[in-house]
């Protein structure tokens, strides 16, 4: 219970004005008192955050490497702030769904990329039902109701403060059309309609002016879920194949240069030769600028495959947008697994 947290000051304003110290410093906050501590990890506090406009958006990341370790970005100070470790039994967990809702990430499905050294079999769980969500205001992971289906390599989607989970492959890599939406709030899952088509192949999701979009890899049809929730429209795009990430509401896709892709119209918006030799990279819109984050860099003749935790931002809305680099991630290097944006 939070009392007397600051001299003078009744609790209700005291809490607005701890709730002006951003995110990064709050392990420090708790440190004053008990009272400082038991604020930061109130609910109260990060309401009293929404309401002054202090709320941050971070971005969530997980590579390779380490194991099961997701790191958060800060753009504003440009730093990286290192979570606790997942607990999930599964090694190397990879090819789940990663999203953030009602202000916590959430890591949804997927299966272990964790590879015998021996064999070269894959290690254990092809896909998994099991659900974890990441809570920032006590700064811990909680297992979450699992979903009706195990699955990896599906899309994931967020529609309206809900999670939409669609498509992917189920335990023996078993190539599935079930969608299921789940609710944050009582944290249970609801079957949805089918997609028409599995294509057996893995699945992504991005939302386009409002709507779902399921695309699966190396076909021009996409999937669309109506306002409704009520079923799928099939569509045909002849959207490019690549990295795709949505800023601002329009998506922007690398190939050959970074292209800003409008149903059947595309503008180059900035080069991508430097990006030619890496893959297994993050691509996200943070306000008005793209992210590239992470990833290998193929090999050349002077050296092998090199995993990186290089930062690259590209701010799309200047004049003549050209590349830079931020604070390299600290812990994590490799092919990125799971990359979101956080707002608390």
């Amino acid at each position: 219970m939070m009392s007397g947290l600051i001299e003078g000051l009744p609790d209700a304003v005291a809490i607005r004005c701890l709730a002006r110290v951003p995110f990064y410093l709050h392990p420090t906050l708790e440190l004053v008192a008990h009272s400082w501590r038991a604020a930061v990890h109130s609910t109260e506090l990060f309401k009293a955050r929404q309401e002054v406009g202090s709320s941050e958006d971070l971005l969530c990341v997980c590579a390779y490497d380490p194991e099961n370790l997701w790191q958060l970005y800060d753009p504003l100070r440009d730093l990286w702030i290192t979570l606790p470790v997942l607990p999930s039994k599964i090694r190397h967990l990879s090819h789940f769904g990663a999203v953030s809702t009602a202000g916590k990430l959430f890591v949804i499905g997927g299966g272990s990329g964790g590879v015998d050294p021996l064999t070269g079999d894959q290690d254990g769980c092809f896909a998994t039902d099991e659900v974890w969500s990441y809570d920032p205001v006590v700064r811990q992971w909680s297992p979450r109701a699992s979903m009706c289906v195990p699955r990896s390599m599906f899309a994931c989607c967020v529609l309206n403060g809900k999670i939409v989970v669609a498509g992917g492959f189920t335990s023996c890599r078993k190539s599935i059309s079930q969608a299921e939406m789940y609710d944050p709030e009582k944290d249970v899952w609801i079957p949805m309609p089918d997609l028409h088509r599995t294509h057996n192949s893995a699945c992504s999701g991005v939302v386009i002016g409002g709507k779902v979009h399921v695309l699966h890899k190396d076909m021009s049809t996409v999937q669309v879920l109506d306002n409704a929730g009520q079923g799928w429209t099939v569509e045909e795009f002849e959207w490019l194949q690549g990295p795709m990430a949505v800023v601002q509401g329009a998506l922007y896709v690398m190939s050959h240069g970074l292209i800003k892709q409008d149903k059947e119209v595309r503008k180059v918006v900035g080069s991508a030769s430097e990006f030619r030799r890496r893959f297994g990279f993050a691509m996200i819109g943070l306000g008005d600028e793209l992210y590239v984050i992470g990833g290998l860099i193929g090999p050349d003749r002077m050296s092998d495959i090199q995993p990186l935790s290089d930062v690259d931002v590209l701010t799309l809305g200047s004049e003549r947008p050209t590349w830079r680099r931020s604070a390299p991630m600290t812990r994590c290097r490799g092919t990125i697994l799971g990359c979101t944006l956080l707002r608390i």
